[in-house]
């Protein structure tokens, strides 16, 4: 596994190095005192190999400890065998790490057992042990052939390499030029190892081969162009040659291989046996390979080498390469045959290398490595589990299996990977391999690419239901692509948006035994028919939502994030959201990235956050763009179209909802008509346009009535009371409101209880309303939903001045003025100055003063602040940590012209209204 170039270079020097080797001594001292990473690209051969071992003799002898590690193309399919080949040497001070951390790093490298461990967690385990290793002496790695690394593997170092400043930790890799890795060098010091000039290549060759013919001489420095491993192996190719006259083409064999190849031919059968096992073990491990005397004579070559007394060491990966290309079938699947039987204990690559030895279908090894797939995903690889579950499609008998499988593997790269691309051929093989019907697995990956594709969700539907009840036992619960069909199934039912799609998959969750998947179950209710079903089991959420900081399974974190989203606890969520887009960043399980990005996005729309909402929109269109999901992509056009209708982006927002409803017909997708219905009736509320805000609303849901299994009812309450108000229903505002609190909404959140009190304080006869308002206002935590807030302070202030309340009525529209500035909400804006001046209150449109200068997260600290809430406590309802507050106070009070907390309450009284520029009042009739 790749390390030093053929021959060895002349004592004391490197011929043409010179600079070279002083730039990696340079960082290798500067490592040593503050860490970092550095990356030596460069062509096959062209010596990184040689200049990584001198780098490191240089650290040894400034007394650093040095650890080599070099990646395998045979390994790269083994999640985290490459971190388990760099830390081995670092085993022992696994017991010092925290519990966590501990725990996390014994299970990736499979030193012991546990739940499967988050990426980021491995990340920072690993980073953890490095530094705490380099605590006595800096320690240096050095790693060649970082391309061939396992995907985990590289990731897990990448973000390692980028967070070794101050820890006295070098990481120097090489790799090929060109080389596609999963190990992400940009950004990363380094450059590229250019080969030999003319004069030094000819110095090189000399040095080694002095008794070279000129002519000779000539021939080998034109084809080497400057390759010094070339320049080394292709006079021992040459032979006899080298006093004769040149073949028209050297003996080469795509180049630098046939050199390769042409030294392994000469090993004895034992020696060239031993190297075949090397290569397809992967690890060089000595006390798998049983090397003994057979070892001798590939040493001799100088084509392996020993390090520290345990491992074998190629000394250039294309020797491997050249070894396995002279190797027949049957020779290489009786070398896996033997490598399964000497790693009985480590079932993964047992596995992998029984399906190796396999000669034709074999069930027990084809269910061996499903198992390995479905391990490997739950760590997060799910480019690792297409590939066993495409092998163990090879190895099943004709049948279901077969078909369940590469089922299986389309489903995965369609939803976790998000490659749709390869779907539509694996589902095709998949459906000539089942004659007999439709596997689960096929369907759920059928269903899904209909979603994404031209077809319809009534026919997904079909797919999936069908497929379920036809199962041979639709009540296991452990079965994982059961389970698998039910989620998939959901999301059908949601985007569908119809209670009658909702009725199989109710039927088949009640049916389960021993019972449902506790997160199944809470989704299952907390998705589909909020107002009915949440409530039972909003603790089990609850507690769901408290264990998000142990769970490490991205799916998971964003299916509790969605069973949270419509009975707001999204707020509650968002460091587990953000570990799942931070997997996504780094190659995980995309689809669950894009779904966190607009979660957050709901949230950060809710909380007024709106700059962080087009963020992570943007974001996650990106993704959707780039993997095709059409279907995904909806969520995140929503929210973009919400925030352009709050910003009386009027054009822009009712595009989008055109485009929702154009798509959505056709596919009877009714949950987005709920989204383009919504989008419309924000727009039209915010130009007081309040027919058409009622048409929209009641669209969603009718007056008097929260829709069955119409989760989207929930976010619309407020639009359709107050549309109705102002156009002269008060039967249906009164019904509509009814409906809100004999649902019992308010016990769901305090956003809920906060929009059923407003709907009620709306409809309210005049010596009532003020009591409702005022008790809607105060709702805990009212503060986090500042646009929401905003609305309802705007809709009071409205009632207050028609009830001639005219200071009462400033306070609040002043309020809700500010809020809308602060959120560049403009048709809200401009409907609070229109109020404001019918109180003959002059509005300038200047720049903000006052509350109104605030940030809307600036606005709730001063609120909270000012009801003498201490930093920590704040900090505590808003999801910041104290310093944070404190540093926005810092940021306040100035704008507020204050200097301390004491003034806070004073400066956030609205002033009396014989301080107010007062101008003469409007006409009765236009008030």
């Amino acid at each position: 596994m790749g390390s030093l170039t053929g021959g060895e270079a002349p004592s004391g020097s490197l011929l043409g190095r010179d600079r070279d080797l002083a730039r990696l001594g340079g960082f290798v001292d500067r490592a040593g005192a503050q860490g970092g990473a550095f990356v030596l690209l460069g062509e096959a051969g062209v010596g990184k190999s040689v200049l990584l071992e001198a780098a490191a003799a240089r650290a040894r002898a400034a007394g650093h400890r040095v650890l080599c590690a070099a990646g395998s193309q045979f390994e790269a399919e083994l999640s985290f065998a490459g971190l388990h080949q760099v830390l081995q040497p670092l085993f022992a001070g696994l017991p010092q790490l925290g519990t966590a951390h501990r725990r996390a790093l014994s299970v990736a490298l499979g030193l012991g057992e546990g739940a499967p461990p988050g990426r980021l967690l491995v990340a920072g385990a690993a980073l953890t042990l490095l530094r705490q290793a380099a605590a006595p002496h800096p320690l240096l790695l050095v790693i060649d052939d970082i391309a061939w690394l396992d995907r985990a593997s590289a990731l897990v170092l990448g973000f390692a390499a980028r967070r070794l400043a101050g820890s006295r930790v070098g990481l120097l890799a090489a790799s090929r030029s060109g080389e596609e890795s999963f190990f992400e060098y940009g950004g990363l010091p380094g450059y590229e190892l250019q080969p030999l000039d003319e004069r030094d290549a000819a110095a090189l060759l000399k040095a080694h081969f002095p008794a070279l013919a000129p002519r000779t001489r000539q021939r080998l420095l034109a084809d080497a162009q400057g390759n010094p491993l070339a320049l080394l192996e292709l006079p021992v190719a040459l032979g006899d040659f080298q006093r004769g006259v040149l073949p028209p083409v050297l003996p080469l064999g795509g180049r630098l291989q046939a050199v390769f190849a042409a030294r392994v031919e000469d090993l004895p059968a034992a020696t060239y046996d031993l190297l075949l096992l090397a290569v397809l073990e992967g690890s060089g491990d000595l006390t798998v390979l049983h090397a003994g005397d057979a070892l001798a004579p590939a040493e001799r070559a100088r084509l392996v080498r020993i390090e520290q007394g345990t491992r074998l060491v190629f000394r250039h990966p294309l020797i491997g390469s050249a070894v396995v290309e002279l190797s027949t079938g049957e020779q290489r699947r009786r070398a896996h045959r033997l490598l399964a039987g000497r790693l009985a204990g480590q079932p993964e690559r047992r596995a992998w290398h029984l399906a190796e030895a396999a000669e034709e279908p074999d069930e027990e090894v084809a269910a061996l490595l499903c198992t390995m797939a479905r391990a490997t995903l739950l760590r997060g690889d799910g480019l690792a589990a297409i590939t066993y579950f495409l092998r163990a499609a090879e190895l099943s008998p004709a049948g279901v299996d077969r078909a369940g499988r590469l089922g299986e593997a389309a489903y995965l790269g369609s939803i976790v990977n998000g490659d749709l691309r390869d779907a539509p051929h694996l589902l095709e093989l998949a459906r000539r391999a089942d004659r007999r019907g439709e596997s689960l697995a096929t369907a759920v990956a059928g269903a899904y690419h209909l979603l994404n594709g031209d077809g319809d969700v009534d026919s997904a539907h079909r797919l999936l239901a069908g497929a379920i009840e036809t199962l041979t036992d639709p009540r296991d619960a452990h079965d994982k692509v059961l389970i698998e069909g039910l989620y998939t199934l959901l999301m059908v039912c949601f985007f569908g948006g119809r209670a009658e799609l909702w009725e199989p998959f109710h039927a088949a969750i009640g049916r389960l035994r021993p019972g449902p998947p506790e997160l199944l179950d809470i989704l299952g209710k907390t998705f589909s028919d909020p107002a009915r079903l949440a409530p039972p089991v909003l603790a089990r959420l609850d507690a769901a939502i408290a264990g998000l900081n142990q769970e490490i399974i991205p799916a998971r974190i964003a299916r509790i994030g969605i069973a949270g989203a419509y009975v707001d606890r999204l707020g509650q969520c968002r460091d587990g959201l953000w570990r799942v887009i931070g997997h996504g960043r780094d190659g995980g399980a995309v689809t669950s990235a894009i779904e966190a990005l607009f979660l957050l996005g709901n949230d950060a729309f809710l909380a007024g956050q709106w700059q962080e909402l087009e963020q992570v929109v943007e974001e996650g269109l990106a993704l959707c763009d780039r993997h095709g999901y059409r279907l995904l992509a909806w969520p995140g056009i929503y929210l973009k179209a919400m925030l352009a209708a709050a910003r009386g982006q009027e054009d822009a927002a009712t595009a989008l909802a055109d485009r929702m409803t154009r798509w959505a017909a056709p596919r009877r997708a009714r949950a987005l008509h709920c989204y383009a219905w919504q989008i419309r009736a924000l727009v039209a509320l915010g130009r007081g346009d309040f027919e058409e805000a009622y048409q929209q609303s009641a669209a969603i849901s009718p007056a008097g009535v929260l829709a069955s299994h119409v989760p989207h009812a929930l976010w619309c309450v407020t639009d359709l009371v107050e549309s109705a108000v102002r156009t002269g229903r008060p039967a249906e505002a009164a019904a509509h409101a009814a409906a809100a609190e004999q649902a019992g909404l308010a016990a769901i959140s305090p956003r809920l209880a906060m929009v059923t009190g407003a709907a009620a304080a709306m409809i309210a006869p005049d010596r009532r309303h003020s009591r409702l308002f005022e008790a809607a206002l105060a709702t805990a935590g009212a503060e986090r939903w500042p646009f929401d807030r905003a609305r309802l302070q705007l809709s009071y202030g409205e009632r207050l001045r028609r009830d001639k309340a005219t200071t009462e009525a400033r306070a609040q529209l002043a309020a809700a003025l500010g809020t809308f500035r602060s959120l560049d909400a403009r048709p809200w804006m401009a409907r609070a100055r229109t109020e404001l001046r019918a109180t003959g209150l002059s509005v300038g449109h200047g720049q903000a003063a006052g509350m109104a200068s605030l940030s809307p997260q600036q606005q709730e600290i001063a609120l909270l602040a000012a009801a003498g809430l201490t930093n920590k406590q704040i900090g505590e309802r808003l999801f910041l940590s104290p310093r944070t507050v404190a540093n926005h106070l810092y940021q306040l009070f100035p704008k507020l012209g204050v200097a301390s907390r004491a003034a806070l309450r004073d400066a956030l009284t609205p002033p009396p209204e014989s301080q107010m520029t007062q101008s003469r009042p409007p006409p009765r009739g236009l008030a």
